[in-house]
């Protein structure tokens, strides 16, 4: 039962995230949460950091796509910032986000990598699709007073994975 929760790969931040890292495993392409992964919860300002990880991977040859369950207006702001493709309202779990970036980028779930910071959105929807599943630590404490809730369900899952060994932190 745990298993479509368990990422791929579990990082402090985006910057731990190296494009050799990726290019190595044969990926083409990174998805990417918008919400606490990119910028902090409910804010469009880049922080000049995650704007030199994603000049850094885009030079590289990675082809990258935001997919938030945010509006559009927020999403289409902070990729236009960053010059990458974005999908909005994406009610992640769901396959549909997924396949609308992967459609968008032109390549197929073998070849791309998700990145976010909720293990039941983002983690358990990139799985569902068979993607590389990369799990971040959030930049900020504060979310949506829905998203407080489910994190006690994450410390729950991320319990289990420290005691079966698949992360450490």
């Amino acid at each position: 039962m745990w298993k479509r929760f368990y990422p791929a790969l579990r990082i402090k931040g985006l910057a731990d995230l190296k494009p050799d890292y990726l290019l190595a495993r044969g990926l083409k392409g990174v998805l990417l949460d918008l919400d606490n992964t990119l910028v902090e919860w409910g804010q469009v300002e880049v922080s000049p950091a995650t704007q030199a990880w994603v000049e850094a991977m885009k030079k590289s040859g990675l082809k990258m796509c935001i997919v938030s369950n945010a509006l559009e207006e927020r999403v289409k702001v902070v990729g236009e910032k960053l010059g990458i493709p974005w999908v909005s309202r994406g009610i992640k779990p769901r396959k549909t986000p997924f396949k609308k970036a992967l459609a968008l980028l032109g390549i197929t779930p073998e070849e791309t990598a998700t990145v976010g910071d909720q293990l039941f959105t983002d983690i358990w929807g990139g799985n569902r699709m068979a993607l590389f599943t990369v799990w971040t630590t959030p930049l900020s404490t504060k979310e949506m007073f829905f998203t407080r809730i489910v994190r006690r369900l994450e410390r729950i899952v991320a319990k289990q994975l420290r005691k079966k060994g698949i992360i450490s932190d």
